[in-house]
């Protein structure tokens, strides 16, 4: 079976950049009719190999712009991100947000993201570009994440798993910048608990990471 799974904060609410539990159709599963047929969303990344970005922001644009959002272009700052998530997850053999206690907060820090508002979708066992962004677009919560209004900016990444049952870990990250601060920049730092929500941008470097809509708790 593909999984995907949105973790718990604090174990009561689900995350917007998580969420509960969701299976997403099986191995071997037909791609969805409305994929266009690019060679590199069906590449099987089970026998290695690492998921193409500029073929991943291409299927999300497309897809964003049908619903009159904005196009995404790949970020190397969210795609370092999205890499040493999805690596850590594989050689842990663990699908979450917070492996080893790394909340989601915690990385954008560490990347030195300074824009208003990012998201994440994590899953495992999905072979395929196009089998993930199926997955993720028929669970509400990711599908919500991937339609984020205002993102311009993704970073994605796979890690093989070899040993583990599902093969290959995905992490997605799509984040909406800050005009003022220009591009995320390696080293920039971020308030304690982030910044205000998305609407009241507050000053350059603020960020707002979600739980359902509402600001992430200080200390998540």
């Amino acid at each position: 079976m593909r999984i995907s799974r949105f973790v718990r904060a604090g174990g009561l609410a689900s995350v917007v950049l998580a969420g509960a539990l969701a299976l997403a159709g099986c191995a071997g599963a037909p791609p969805a009719p409305d994929i266009p047929q690019n060679p590199a969303f069906y590449q099987n990344l089970a026998k290695g190999g690492q998921v193409d970005g500029e073929a991943a922001a291409l299927l999300l644009s497309d897809y964003r712009k049908g619903r009159g959002l904005s196009a995404v272009t790949v970020d190397p700052v969210l795609t370092d991100m999205a890499r040493k998530q999805a690596q850590l997850m594989a050689s842990k053999d663990e699908l979450s947000h917070a492996v080893g206690g790394r909340t989601f907060n915690m990385r954008l820090k560490a990347a030195g993201f300074d824009g208003l508002k990012a998201v994440e979708n994590v899953g495992a066992g999905y072979h395929t570009l196009a089998e993930a962004f199926s997955g993720w677009r028929d669970s509400p919560a990711h599908n919500k994440n991937m339609l984020l209004p205002g993102a311009t900016r993704i970073g994605i990444a796979t890690a093989l798993a070899p040993k583990s049952k599902y093969k290959v870990y995905w992490a997605l990250v799509l984040a909406v910048p800050d005009p003022r601060a220009g591009q995320p920049t390696q080293g920039a730092a971020l308030p304690p608990g982030g910044g205000p929500n998305f609407v009241d941008a507050g000053p350059p470097g603020s960020t707002s990471v979600t739980l359902n809509g509402a600001p992430l708790p200080q200390g998540q």
